[in-house]
């Protein structure tokens, strides 16, 4: 049995998530169960339990604070990876700076490749399916007219399960909320 992959996500539910999903289930329907998200840790192995690295998650979560991103232009990972993803215009720093925050302990990963802030469209098998991918996701996003904002305040660990889908486990809250006596 091979070992199991993990990760950490922020779903985006919101109408910019909602398109997304659409959009997906038109170009390849064989994913369009995966949920719009973004990225925040890429899959990886741990070290240790499950339940260590969800500790580890929700101590290093607590001391990073919500932000806001703001979706730019329609983009792909080609040749590196046949992925259709839309590029984060601002809050990107902030994002590798949440990843990097969070990438340390018992989920700390050496990535293949540099962490890109991207909300994933589809990642296909091959590159020309991805460019013609990209070409009708760029003609659709330039019809969209609904906010590009999304609000990161709860990430989601997830565990790789059978058939190309993850598994929540559990969700957590950027930054601490004190209550200070009166």
């Amino acid at each position: 049995m091979q070992p199991l992959h993990y990760a950490v996500v922020a779903y985006v539910r919101n109408s910019v998530g909602r398109f997304v999903e659409e959009l997906r289930r038109e170009v390849y329907p064989e994913h369009s169960h995966s949920p719009a998200h973004v990225s925040i840790l890429p899959p990886r192995l741990i070290t240790g339990s499950e339940a260590a690295a969800l500790g580890t998650l929700e101590e290093l979560c607590s001391t990073f604070q919500p932000f806001d991103i703001v979706l730019g232009d329609v983009d792909t990972f080609v040749p590196i990876t046949p992925t259709v993803h839309i590029q984060v215009k601002e809050g990107a720093e902030q994002m590798r700076r949440l990843h990097d925050h969070l990438n340390r302990g018992s989920l700390e990963f050496l990535e293949p490749w540099a962490y890109r802030p991207h909300l994933t469209v589809v990642k296909l098998a091959a590159d020309a399916e991805a460019q013609a991918a990209e070409a009708l996701s760029r003609e659709r996003w330039s019809r969209y007219r609904g906010p590009r904002t999304i609000r990161l305040d709860e990430l989601t660990f997830v565990r790789e399960g059978p058939h190309n889908r993850w598994v929540d486990l559990a969700p957590v809250h950027l930054g601490r909320q004190l209550t200070r006596p009166r």
